[in-house]
């Protein structure tokens, strides 16, 4: 038996080694971003982002695995240089994100007022938003018909992709096996996720167009209505709710399913009695990122429900308005073009503002619905 105690030239091995203190690397970004501040001023007589956001990345990098590597060892730096990498990938993803909230929030929540959540833009002239600009009034209008228009496509979607969508993954899971219809069916799902969101207004409103001409050739109107507009919506979600729904089914556990069958349940009542009470969390949650992801689409609803300026409950008559498209409308053709067109940025601007919170309550509604309904484990 080899010991090491009593020999003096052999150095006695350790499970620990030293270590910089946690705040290391937050001190040694800090003191980056300074310095890279001071060469930015130096070199470019002014704040200049991306030399700053360069310049601070690499000095952190050089600054950490220099520290790491003379105090640690090298292997310990290199594991703190890739740290630092994906911490600093992440951060600069999240620029965007933190920065497109904070102009929303800003100009949105600086315009937005009970008037424009309870009013259309029926009767507006551009003479109101010329005397709003000079100060003389209030800002008129409202988009209280396009939140209306933005409820009832989404819900009528919903009810056409949801049940389409659940009952197509189950058969994968659950039937399909290895088939050739099921391996057809995979097939077009992955090739309608891939869909762009235009292509699926065009198939629509050419799918009602085609309808309004055999059976009812004078009613040109019928192709661009909310209901055309909510199909070119289900055609962007049934995919979304099928993929995720069917990675959830393939959690559940196949001793739960030969467990139940072992008992003589019949298949389908184990379907629904053990797996989709089991993956009722996972199913809601994905069917409302779904939601989440066609509630803002603006090309498709332009393609088939137009724009509208009066309110509208009717799903299967006449054009509806939704945020997106009076988002874009507002901007693209303000009511009064010239300095008065700041009314209707401010407008778009409110709508944004009352869009992206519609989009964050549903993916937190997501959350929580997963969080509530998850199978609950004994200990």
């Amino acid at each position: 038996m080899l010991t090491t105690t009593n020999n003096p030239t052999i150095t006695p091995r350790t499970f620990t080694s030293k270590q910089l203190p946690k705040a290391t690397p937050w001190v040694v970004a800090l003191a980056s971003i300074i310095v890279a501040i001071i060469i930015s001023f130096i070199a470019f007589a002014g704040f200049n982002t991306p030399v700053v956001a360069v310049l601070a990345g690499l000095i952190n990098v050089v600054a950490v695995f220099a520290l790491s590597t003379s105090y640690e060892g090298r292997r310990k730096a290199t594991d703190r240089v890739a740290t630092t990498i994906v911490t600093s990938s992440f951060i600069l993803a999240c620029v965007p994100l933190i920065s497109l909230l904070w102009l929303t929030v800003s100009k949105g929540g600086a315009a937005i007022n009970g008037d424009l959540l309870s009013r259309t833009m029926l009767g507006m002239k551009g003479v109101l938003d010329q005397q709003y600009v000079a100060g003389e009034a209030t800002l008129a209008g409202g988009f209280y018909h396009a939140i209306v228009g933005t409820v009832l496509i989404t819900l009528a979607a919903c009810i056409i992709s949801i049940p389409i969508g659940v009952l197509t993954a189950i058969y994968l899971v659950e039937y399909a096996g290895k088939n050739r219809l099921g391996k057809a069916i995979t097939f077009l799902v992955d090739v309608m996720t891939g869909i762009p969101s235009i292509v699926a207004g065009l198939f629509a409103f050419a799918l009602f167009s085609t309808i309004a001409n055999v059976i009812m050739p004078d009613a040109a109107g019928i192709a661009k209505t909310g209901f055309t507009a909510a199909v070119a919506l289900s055609v962007l979600m049934i995919p979304i709710v099928v993929r995720n729904t069917e990675e959830i089914l393939r959690l559940v556990p196949m001793d739960l399913r030969e467990a139940s069958y072992a008992l003589g349940v019949p298949k389908w009542k184990t379907i629904v009695k053990i797996v989709l009470p089991t993956s009722v969390s996972g199913i809601l949650s994905g069917i409302t990122i779904a939601i989440a992801r066609v509630i803002g689409e603006t090309a498709p609803i332009m393609v088939t429900a137009g724009f509208a300026k009066t309110l509208n409950w009717n799903l299967f008559s006449g054009w509806m308005s939704t945020l997106p498209t009076y988002i874009y409308d507002s901007q693209l053709r303000p009511v009064s073009p010239g300095d008065a067109a700041l009314a209707s940025s401010e407008r778009a601007w409110a709508a944004a503002l009352v869009l992206v919170t519609l989009v964050m309550v549903l993916n937190l509604l997501a959350r929580i619905i997963a969080k509530v309904l998850a199978p609950k484990t004994g200990r």
